[in-house]
């Protein structure tokens, strides 16, 4: 493990419940790979999730992995990945990087993340050269600006039952436009959409797969939350446990992960002790940037 990326994992402990420049900063680095060997490499993670590594983090370090056996001009257009196994946060993790296939106009890589000598995140990403082409896009919808809604921590000031949640570092700004899951459970609405406005918290490098990996990091937060908010239950306040099973993720225009985007998620299906949750990225002026699917498990205890 490197010094830096062991600062890295010990700062986000020491940080925990911060936010902005110095906590981006970290996650930053977190995402700054070790190389060990060609096609191979190494992240770590930070020692504050005692139970399992966040699936965001996993996602982000792999597409990182890839995306550095792929030439800078090819840039990533899709992600589709399973989480096999719960990560453990104490250890490094491996990423082994196969290169499938470098064609004329894309480039395919699959990486595996393994630990203990086990596979516990497989990832399949698509790179492509820019090419011109037919445009359009939905339109975003109608929410209030950013900075007219309150903080996470603001929000979590009337909440003193849910210490554990506020007590984690933030390197992504949240800002929610519809009511926190945790203020409509058990209220007899049935909520279609949850949407939150979000951003890294300081300024990230100008580097387009750095903003790419933290969005992907993003995108694992908030998003099982839209089958829960269905049924007016939430996590640990209602003994409901879970876990993200795969994920999916195409990019389609370029953006920058520290200015402003939507994220406006909905869940179509749940059934199985399995929830289906879709998400669409919108840039603050409206343009869509990505979109996302994910399936987690979901178990409500009595």
């Amino acid at each position: 493990m490197t010094d830096l990326a062991k600062g890295a994992a010990a700062g986000l402990e020491t940080s925990a419940g911060a936010g902005g420049q110095p906590v981006l900063d970290l996650l930053v680095d977190l995402l700054d790979l070790e190389k060990i060997e060609e096609n191979i490499f190494r992240g770590v993670s930070p020692v504050h999730s005692p139970v399992r590594v966040f699936g965001g983090q996993v996602a982000g370090q792999a597409l990182v992995a890839a995306g550095r056996t792929v030439p800078s001009e090819r840039k990533v257009h899709s992600l589709h990945a399973y989480f096999i196994r719960p990560g453990d946060p104490s250890i490094p993790i491996v990423y082994e990087v196969d290169r499938i296939r470098d064609g004329r106009s894309f480039t395919t890589r699959r990486v595996v993340g393994v630990q203990h000598g086990k596979a516990i995140f497989a990832l399949s990403a698509s790179f492509q050269k820019v090419e011109p082409g037919l445009e359009h896009a939905d339109e975003m919808p109608e929410v209030p600006a950013p900075e007219t809604l309150p903080t996470f921590t603001e929000r979590m000031r009337q909440f003193p039952d849910m210490a554990g949640l506020q007590s984690r570092p933030r390197p992504i700004d949240i800002r929610y436009v519809t009511d926190p899951p945790w203020l409509t459970r058990g209220t007899g609405e049935h909520v279609v959409r949850n949407q939150v406005w979000m951003r890294a918290d300081g300024r990230l490098p100008d580097e387009e797969l750095l903003h790419v990996c933290v969005l992907t990091y993003a995108s694992d937060m908030t998003l099982l939350d839209s089958p829960l908010a269905r049924h007016g239950v939430y996590w640990d306040l209602d003994h409901v446990t879970g876990a993200s099973l795969d994920h999916a993720l195409w990019f389609h225009r370029p953006f920058r992960a520290d200015e402003w985007f939507l994220y406006d998620t909905a869940s179509p299906s749940a059934s199985g002790a399995r929830g289906l949750a879709t998400g669409r990225f919108f840039a603050a002026d409206g343009t869509l940037i990505a979109t996302v699917v994910q399936e987690g498990l979901l178990r409500v205890g009595p």
